[in-house]
């Protein structure tokens, strides 16, 4: 058995979107996983071999990279006296390295959402259905590794996979959009699909329009706020407050999207391989007497 000698690690400074980290051994042996950045602020102790000399550590969260570090020796008084600064590092990325992909960055996919505002005039009207015009894009590798805008084509199976329809005290919930199924009644049938946390529901592409109308109310108080602020990206301004949501099917009670004014906000968060480009959009609705 080889002899093996005891280390201890502690960060003692680093940006704050890094972590977790995996330390290993400069053979990749791994000595151990998913160390949280508290984790190494506070200092931690692994067994290592006798002759090793050095570690790698490997962040593994959404700003990745890895650092090899040479053992040192140093007294119980600088382990102590050294404190943990947090600074503004961040990651070096080089964008558009790959024409192929969009809304990917640090190795991971990031929403791309788009957000209308709506306002009619005098009176109430209900919404009825939405109406986009989008152009989606697949783009094919250029042999010159160069961006290349002859190497696209327009596609009609490719658009945002979600959508939120809002007024000031009526939501949809999170809406999962499915392309409808082609010469299939009995698959066209099973819509929509009631979700723990969303509601799946179809779309058409037709004259360059995408277009969906199968959506109502569905908060459970209007007196509880609609939306939470999310704490994983300071680029998300909010996501829907699903605990408020009730995603259940409802045979008689479907209210419409009734107000003054309306939000529709699409999300494309579960590809990177299309390129949207947003056009306008329209959302017919018709006057609501009371």
């Amino acid at each position: 058995m080889a002899n093996t000698k005891t280390i201890s690690i502690r960060v003692v400074s680093s940006g704050n979107n890094q972590g977790p980290f995996d330390i290993l051994t400069i053979q990749d042996v791994m000595l151990r996983a998913g160390v949280t950045k508290e984790e190494l602020v506070e200092g931690i102790s692994l067994e290592i071999d006798e002759d090793a000399t050095s570690v790698k550590i490997k962040s593994t969260g959404s700003c990745e990279f890895e650092i090899i570090f040479p053992l040192e020796d140093i007294t119980n008084e600088e382990w102590v006296d050294t404190s943990y600064v947090e600074n503004g590092t961040g990651c070096i990325w080089s964008h558009l390295t790959n024409q192929s992909r969009y809304n990917y960055y640090y190795g991971h996919i990031e929403p791309y959402i788009i957000e209308y505002p709506f306002s009619y005039k005098y009176q109430d009207e209900i919404l009825q259905n939405v109406k986009d015009y989008t152009k989606a894009y697949r783009y094919y590798t250029s042999e010159t590794e160069q961006f290349d805008a002859n190497r696209r084509v327009e596609v009609n199976n490719e658009w945002f996979n979600k959508a939120v329809l809002f007024n000031g005290q009526q939501s949809t919930g999170v809406l999962e959009l499915v392309r409808k199924p082609e010469n299939n009644l009995s698959a066209y049938g099973n819509y929509p699909i009631f979700n723990d946390d969303s509601k799946t529901i179809l779309y058409t592409k037709s004259d360059n329009f995408y277009q969906y109308n199968t959506f109502w109310a569905l908060q459970i108080n209007s007196s509880i706020p609609l939306f939470n602020t999310p704490c994983t990206s300071k680029s998300l301004d909010k996501v829907v407050n699903q605990e408020n949501m009730n995603y259940g099917p409802s045979t008689y009670r479907k209210s419409p999207l009734r107000a003054k004014d309306l939000k529709v906000r699409h999300i494309l968060d579960n590809r990177s391989t299309v390129h949207l480009v947003s056009q306008f959009i329209t959302t017919p609705a018709q006057i609501s007497y009371k």
